[in-house]
């Protein structure tokens, strides 16, 4: 890779990130059902019907795991915690196993001088709760809540951070309005209200932590700026629409206190009673902003299809296992708008960014070298951002390894470290390896 350490600000964070239920093994340890168990019995929304039981065992195999983390040199784990391994009914008498297995890998995190970044909701939502209606419900962010003071009473003295919500936009419009992911909803009312709720089950906690004494709080954000297609009148405003439903939705409310204009035209005529009363505790101050950037999306008018109206258009740039097209730029153009148009001063950290390639072990090696050149183009377009004025902090690679990817099951691959699935071997990949080198150079 071309970087080293010495290319980035003295306290720059380079980290790897996971999420609970796509490694731990959800059927060990005495956790609760989630709706993504269920979801996954559902004919077509799950490749092969697959789920997270087993996953990549970190329950059992974290030490191995950490130990990979610090050989290459990083510096932080972004992991994320079980909502149902720590409350199996949502609310109520936590699962003391749960609670024991996150003691132990904070201790293990710091054993071996990685920084826990803890994120607090990685889509995994207790089945006593979705039966309830889940995000839709105007109950949940006292139950939310409730959770992050259960996590910060027990490992909130031991962990460096601690995010509420992982990608915001994908547990309220991609599983409640496109129906891809648990609940698997396709209802614009469910989606409006979700999206309100996450919201302010978001505030809600982080002043709920404040008060217990918490810092270096934070949301991450999902993003995926559109382009239009053509220079035409109606391309150029479906890539504005498609804008304010993806990216502006939830960092507009976070930090002006209102939705995006173009997005209440969908959404509006759903949200909750109040709604309009509730931005100061959805505005609560945070410490940092998390920034989860893949690939760009290149939009045209779709006059003929619901609001938002817009239809994807194919790039023309190489894609990954996702068809997703490779884009370094748009962070770069990510990182300097929002410093510039929403966040201002505070604190960047990219807590995802990454690739799924076909990978294969040959020879007890995988050569993904077009993952390391992914990874060292995009950081290549984070220090240019970082040079034009963009308060930059940290770089989280996903993932580390191979794991359970959602509606995908197990056939896409964002790992560092390949797993394979049959028996959990881990063998580091040339990405890792690229990375470790980098990581660990003289400078």
């Amino acid at each position: 890779m071309k970087f080293t350490r010495a290319d980035f600000p003295a306290k720059f964070v380079f980290g790897a990130a996971t999420s609970a239920y796509q490694i731990e093994g959800h059927s060990f340890g005495r956790a609760g059902s989630t709706h993504w168990d269920t979801f996954a019995t559902g004919p077509g929304n799950v490749v092969r019907a697959e789920n997270g039981a087993i996953a990549c065992d970190h329950y059992h195999r974290w030490e191995d795991d950490l130990d990979l983390l610090k050989a290459a040199g990083f510096d932080s784990y972004r992991f994320s915690t079980s909502w149902a391994r720590i409350l199996p009914d949502g609310v109520g008498t936590p699962n003391e196993a749960g609670l024991d297995f996150y003691d132990r890998l904070v201790d293990g995190c710091l054993e071996r001088g990685l920084r826990p970044a803890l994120t607090l909701y990685h889509w995994e939502l207790p089945s006593a709760l979705a039966d309830q209606g889940g995000w839709v419900n105007a109950d949940i962010p006292n139950w939310f809540a409730e959770f992050a003071q259960v996590v910060a009473k027990r490992l909130g003295d031991r962990v460096w951070s601690i995010g509420t919500i992982n990608e915001p936009w994908c547990v309220s419009i991609l599983s409640h309005l496109m129906g891809h992911h648990a609940p698997g909803l396709r209802d614009l009312r469910a989606a409006a209200r979700a999206t309100h709720h996450v919201l302010k089950s978001h505030g809600r906690a982080v002043a709920a932590l404040r008060a217990m004494g918490q810092d270096n709080l934070g949301i991450s954000c999902n993003f995926e700026p559109a382009q239009p297609a053509t220079d035409t009148p109606e391309n150029i405003a479906a890539a504005a629409r498609a804008n304010a439903i993806y990216s502006d939705l939830f960092v507009t409310p976070l930090f002006h206190g209102h939705y995006p204009k173009l997005a209440m035209e969908g959404l509006g005529p759903h949200l909750p009673d109040g709604w309009e009363n509730d931005f100061d505790e959805i505005r609560t101050p945070i410490d940092w902003l998390g920034v989860q950037y893949y690939t760009r999306a290149i939009v045209a008018d779709a006059p003929d299809v619901p609001w938002p109206s817009v239809a994807p258009v194919e790039g023309p740039l190489p894609k990954t296992q996702m068809d997703w097209e490779i884009y370094p730029d748009g962070l770069y153009d990510l990182l300097t708008w929002l410093a510039r148009e929403h966040s201002g001063a505070l604190p960047l950290y990219v807590t995802e960014n990454g690739m799924a390639n076909d990978d294969e072990v040959l020879n007890r090696a995988v050569n993904d070298h077009v993952r390391a050149d992914y990874i060292d183009a995009h950081l290549a377009a984070a220090r240019r951002a970082i040079a034009d004025g963009a308060p930059l902090a940290g770089y989280f690679a996903w993932s580390l390894l191979d794991n359970y990817e959602w509606a995908f099951g197990y056939e896409k691959r964002f790992g560092l470290v390949h797993v394979d699935f049959e028996t959990l071997q881990r063998t580091p990949k040339a990405s890792y390896h690229a990375l470790a080198a980098a990581l660990t150079a003289e400078t």
